[in-house]
């Protein structure tokens, strides 16, 4: 059921700039949070085999599955913050972070 609002402030429907805001929130979600989960569970795998001297495979299985969590943080966090851009940084900063951990622990 999709109600449509009629009032006169509302005469040319939503506008286009808040529409493209969250489509770049909806975006920075998906891709972001795709991004940050995917280098935190690298991240992750690493420092369990090195510093918790677990298996590869069961640290491997460990970080993917706490990365439902950071994947579920990121999508909470681009929705929190206050605008678009504060977003997609928030999001690029935390990448660069678990970037650089990645490729110090051996990741590349």
């Amino acid at each position: 059921l999709l109600v449509f609002d009629t009032s006169p402030n509302m005469k040319h429907g939503i506008p286009a700039r808040y529409r493209i805001a969250v489509a770049s929130r909806a975006a920075a979600a998906i891709l972001g949070g795709y991004g940050v989960a995917a280098l935190a569970t690298g991240c992750l795998s690493l420092a369990l085999v090195r510093w918790a001297g677990m298996a590869r495979a069961e640290a491997v299985m460990t970080a993917t599955l706490l990365s439902f969590a950071w994947f579920a943080l990121a999508a909470i966090w681009v929705f929190a913050a206050g605008s678009a851009w504060r977003a997609w940084s928030g999001l690029i900063v935390s990448g660069a972070v678990l970037a650089l951990g990645w490729a110090t622990l051996g990741g590349a």
